[in-house]
């Protein structure tokens, strides 16, 4: 029987209430296909991983380009797909709240919004700004009753605002706003990973690993629900195909090739 995006959503939810599970980021839709053959649970989109993608660098995207992407990937595997949806592509509240109702549509069981201007300037939005785009997202996935799993994120330790009180300010007030689970991507050690999560309690945490190179035993035992990559499996990808072009291009060699995964696997994998 086909799982319906109603059931995603559920499972989703559901996989938030107790343990600690992994979230990956694919990039396209044959990523995401390997991860679910992997046996992962659950997917989230990657911005960065996606903009390298399809040639553009990270927050560079458009809000049409990221719609279609979600609704590929939704519509590619039988796994919850949380969306990483930036800032909601609008700076005020109501806009984000538009676009946030245009990607509960693709069929995503989640979403996350940034509170990041990309303005080095200031590169926070001001507190109750913030507060209010949360809150405008809270509505939209509420008008319809969709149970989309809505994740506020406070971008300071990505930014140079590596102040922890201020974080934890953000999230407690983000998760007043609305937001069923709290990410403070760029928290790194033991203690800030542990303040976050009691402060949110009972709210559960998304925890990016990359930053902190913990397991998933040692998250878990800190008290995070949910691990994400970012885009580290986009950028270990990279890697193999940077080292075997640039060996080509500079010595006229082929070795790095050897290295690559076996085309029988994959055509096993995509039949």
């Amino acid at each position: 029987m086909a799982v319906t995006t109603a059931d995603k959503r559920a499972t989703f939810r559901n996989m938030h209430q107790s343990g600690c599970f992994v979230l990956p980021n694919p990039w396209d839709v044959g990523s995401a296909l390997a991860l679910q053959h992997l046996g992962f649970k659950a997917l989230a989109s990657t911005s960065a991983g996606f903009a390298w993608s399809i040639g553009k660098s990270d927050n560079r995207v458009t809000l049409e380009d990221v719609l279609q992407h979600l609704d590929a990937l939704c519509g590619a595997v039988d796994l919850p797909v949380n969306a990483d949806f930036e800032g909601g592509f609008a700076h005020e509240a109501d806009k984000v709240g538009i676009n946030v109702a245009r990607a509960v549509r693709t069929g995503v069981a989640g979403l996350s919004i940034e509170d990041s201007t990309g303005d080095a300037e200031k590169p926070l939005y001001e507190r109750e700004l913030a507060i209010a785009r949360i809150k405008a997202a809270r509505a939209a996935i509420d008008a319809d009753q969709s149970g989309v799993l809505l994740t506020g994120r406070c971008e300071g330790f990505l930014v140079g605002r590596d102040d922890l009180d201020m974080v934890i300010d953000r999230l407690k007030a983000y998760a007043e706003a609305g937001a069923d689970c709290l990410y403070a991507p760029g928290i790194k050690t033991r203690e800030q990973i542990s303040a976050v999560v009691k402060a949110v309690h009972p709210k559960p945490v998304n925890l990016l690993i990359g930053a902190s190179g913990l397991s998933v035993k040692q998250a878990e035992e800190l008290g995070v629900r949910r691990i994400s990559v970012g885009g580290s499996l986009a950028r270990t990808a990279w890697a193999g195909f940077m080292r075997a072009a640039r060996e080509m291009a500079e010595h006229g060699t082929f070795a790095e090739l050897a290295n690559g995964y076996s085309g029988g696997e994959l055509n096993k994998m995509f039949k």
